[in-house]
């Protein structure tokens, strides 16, 4: 059997964990520079504030006290995602993270009749030990979970945690109440093309051919069939396939024409670009650089270019991909625009493991790459350890217009989980 446990409210209820004044509250956690809702307490909810609300829109809520909004402050949100996982590891035989507030957990070995009073124990221990509200499905494929852990949180008489059977009448009645749109695995496009044929529920999938599906469709879509049926043929894998690119960007915390802030934003998204190609074990050929105004400001003269520069050599060292973004932002900068947004993109990318070699590679040459992959991985330990930005390539400036708006910032609080001994006593 396979469990999905879903933390509720994630980005809310870390801040709460640190802030219980907030409980009861109506609260909202805020997008890059403040932007827009990506996080909502049921409190703000009930209210009618839709998620992706911009901040603006409802800043007159904030003067009345009605509501409160927090900037967003991933480095919490991670540190905490990690303290559920190291829970959910004490009591289960594997965990499978699918997002930073969504896991799947095994329950290999269990019998049915301890299955439920077990994913109760779980419910509640990520509550003591983590302060973290979840919602735990079970079920005998992932596909099955999802929906589990969809009737756990939306169901009340669940009481948060529903196990359910393939060929079970509770999840055919669960099925037919669920539009395809819903589904795991399923979008608004598939969804419609589906109803085409008459499938509109998820027990109309489950009972379709999974031959015809796959003909029609994909074997993708083959999959979920069977997965309805209780046959697990997904594996987390399928969904965590090495990317062909990688692009980090943001918009400016304002709109700035100095060259110097814009050369540092694109230094910070270049090494983040690089922590993530080395996560993936991929090396990349070349990198692009873009930058982009306003295009809502008529009033302001426009330009928006790219660049991409070819590496010598596929790499992942830092270094090298800092040097070609500044090279190539040096070639597309130009004065009198003011610039709202610029990024890095590492493309067409390679297994690191599958490298070909140069003819012309000496033994000093494998010197040097054993002494950068030395140098990359140790900086990126470091700030595994010690928190993202720890070891940086550069001086950042605090106060550089480039930096996001975080008006509402909470603290970042411990990133040990053993200097909180307190949190596995509540």
């Amino acid at each position: 059997m396979i469990g999905l446990v879903d933390c509720n409210s994630f980005y809310v209820s870390c801040e709460r964990v640190f802030q219980p004044r907030l409980n009861g509250q109506a609260v909202g956690v805020l997008s890059n520079n403040d932007g827009c809702l990506i996080a909502r307490s049921n409190e703000i909810k009930a209210l009618g504030i839709e998620m992706g609300t911009p901040a603006f829109d409802i800043q007159h809520l904030v003067g009345q006290g009605r509501i409160r909004l927090l900037s967003s402050n991933y480095e919490l949100y991670g540190d905490m995602s990690q303290r559920v996982q190291a829970v959910l590891g004490e009591f289960s035989s594997g965990v499978e993270p699918y997002s930073i507030d969504e896991m799947f957990v095994r329950f290999d070995g269990f019998e049915p009749g301890q299955l439920l009073e077990h994913a109760r124990q779980l419910h509640h221990k990520v509550r003591q030990y983590t302060g973290i509200p979840v919602c735990v499905g079970v079920a005998p494929t992932r596909t099955l979970a999802k929906l589990a852990n969809r009737a756990a949180k939306k169901i009340p008489a669940y009481g948060g945690v529903c196990v359910l059977r393939a060929e079970s009448a509770e999840t055919r009645a669960l099925l037919k109440r669920l539009e395809l749109g819903k589904l795991w695995g399923v979008g608004r496009r598939l969804a419609e093309r589906l109803a085409v044929l008459g499938f509109r529920t998820g027990w109309d999938l489950a009972q379709a051919d999974p031959k015809r599906i796959r003909r029609q469709f994909s074997v993708t879509v083959e999959r979920t069939v069977l997965e309805l049926r209780g046959i697990s043929c997904i594996e987390m894998n399928d969904f965590h396939e090495p990317r062909q690119r990688i692009m980090t960007s943001r918009s400016f915390g304002k709109l700035t024409e100095n060259v110097d802030e814009i050369r540092e934003a694109i230094r910070q998204h270049g090494q983040r670009g690089a922590e993530k190609l080395r996560s993936q074990g991929s090396l990349a050929r070349a990198v692009l650089v873009f930058l982009k105004t306003n295009p809502f400001r008529d009033d302001l003269p426009q330009y928006s270019p790219s660049l991409a520069v070819e590496l010598s050599r596929p790499t992942d060292d830092s270094r090298e991909i800092l040097d070609a973004a500044g090279n190539a932002l040096q070639r597309i900068y130009r004065r009198g625009y003011r610039y709202q947004k610029g990024g890095v993109m590492l493309l067409d990318l390679i297994d690191c493991h599958r490298q070909q070699l140069s003819l012309l590679d000496t033994s000093q040459s494998d010197a040097d790459r054993q002494r950068s992959q030395k140098l990359m991985a140790t900086m990126d330990e470091l700030n595994k350890r010690m928190g993202r930005g720890t070891i940086t390539l550069g001086t950042p400036s605090p106060g550089a217009a480039w930096h996001l708006r975080c008006d509402n910032l909470t603290q970042r609080y411990s990133t040990r989980w053993e200097e909180l001994p307190a949190a596995r006593a509540r």
